[in-house]
C-alpha cells in the first residue's frame, strides 16, 4: 500500500477502512503520506502517525478527535479478544491503536492483520 508505512501498520489499515464508506475512502488517500511518529512499546503495535497536512485533503470527520473505525477482532474459534481503532483528529489520520479485552489470548498488529484476513 505504500513504502513509507511498515507493512504491518499498512495492512490492517488497508482491511480497516472500508473503501465503501466516504470518509473512509478520503482517509486512505492520506495512507501514502503518513509516517509512524512512535509505537507503543508494550507490543501491542499501536502506531501514532505524522502527516504532511500540506500534502492531503481532510476526510468529513469533523474538526475534534473521532473514531473513524472501530473493528473488533475474532479468532478462528469466534473469540472477540479485542479490537482496532483507527482515530483521526480534524480529518487526518492519527493512530491506530490495537486493544485487548482478553488475558488469555495474545492481541497485537500482528493478530489483528491475520485476523482481519478475509477467508480464502
Amino acid at each position: 500500500m505504500t513504502g513509507s508505512l511498515p507493512d504491518d501498520v499498512a495492512d490492517v489499515l488497508d482491511l480497516a477502512l472500508n473503501p465503501d464508506e466516504p470518509v473512509h475512502v478520503a482517509l486512505l488517500r492520506q495512507v501514502p503520506h503518513l509516517k509512524v511518529q512512535s509505537r507503543c512499546k508494550c507490543g501491542c503495535g499501536t502506531a501514532y502517525f505524522e502527516l504532511d497536512t500540506d500534502e492531503v485533503e481532510p476526510a468529513a470527520t469533523g474538526p475534534g478527535t473521532v473514531v473513524a473505525a472501530d473493528v473488533q477482532l475474532f479468532t478462528e474459534t469466534g473469540d472477540c479478544p479485542g479490537e482496532v481503532l483507527v482515530f483521526a483528529q480534524g480529518g487526518y489520520l492519527s493512530w491506530l491503536e490495537v486493544c485487548s479485552w482478553s488475558d488469555d489470548v495474545e492481541v497485537n498488529l500482528a493478530e489483528a492483520r491475520r485476523w482481519l484476513q478475509p477467508p480464502s
